[in-house]
């Protein structure tokens, strides 16, 4: 058996020794380390970027001191006519030169995009969520155990998830791509790219009344 063994180990050294080792005659999928990406689900969030672009704009040293204005959307939608607004507050709030008329003045526009996913893979769990789960369901158990009230061990479960339930959030098959951009003369002087995801009931606050909508078919004939 053993004789039959050393060969069997022999033969396949011998025949893998034929290939080339460390090859694939496809890339091999992998995966890019951990990453998070916040989820905007509330006006209050629009404000969050406006401040946020507000605070670049002025801090930009080719803008300091320099003119503003703020070109709104070609097509309206919910997003870009209260961005307009949360931006230009936010903008005067810390000091800048926000005009009405783009003349003598630095254009700040942005871009909207929203992506769907249609076959997304698994999106792995937050670290901890599987220990979590298992610390959960070993409390659960202990009242059968050792407790005369089963309802006790509901307690310390409750208790985590009053304390760690506002960090929890879920991934959507659906993102927005909102880019921050100043021309002058016609030269982007300052871009500033943010992806956020959005629940799919919100993707109408971002594209245009009826953008997107399927056209129909009609049929035509000579009969009356």
């Amino acid at each position: 058996m053993l004789r039959k063994v050393c060969l069997l180990g022999i033969g396949s050294t011998l025949l893998a020794g034929c290939f080339g080792t460390h090859t694939s005659q496809a890339p091999i999928a992998t995966t890019y380390p951990i990453s998070e990406q916040q989820k905007m689900q509330a006006a209050h969030h629009w404000d969050v970027l406006a401040q946020h672009q507000a605070e670049l704009l002025t801090q930009n040293d080719l803008l300091k001191n320099q003119p503003l204005f703020i070109r709104g959307a070609k097509q309206a939608t919910p997003f870009s006519t209260a961005f307009d607004t949360l931006l230009t507050s936010q903008l005067v709030a810390k000091g800048a030169y926000v005009k009405t008329t783009p003349a003598q003045a630095a254009q700040v526009s942005y871009k909207v995009q929203v992506v769907e996913h249609k076959d997304r893979g698994y999106i792995r769990a937050p670290e901890g969520a599987m220990t979590a789960l298992a610390a959960g369901i070993a409390v659960a158990t202990i009242p059968y155990n050792q407790w005369s009230e089963p309802a006790l061990a509901l307690i310390p479960a409750a208790a985590a998830t009053d304390l760690f339930s506002g960090s929890w959030t879920s991934e959507t098959d659906q993102e927005v791509l909102i880019t921050t951009q100043v021309t002058i003369a016609d030269q982007v002087v300052y871009s500033n790219s943010n992806i956020y995801y959005i629940n799919p009931g919100d993707n109408g606050h971002y594209t245009p009344a009826g953008a997107g909508a399927k056209l129909k078919n009609v049929s035509v004939n000579s009969e009356w």
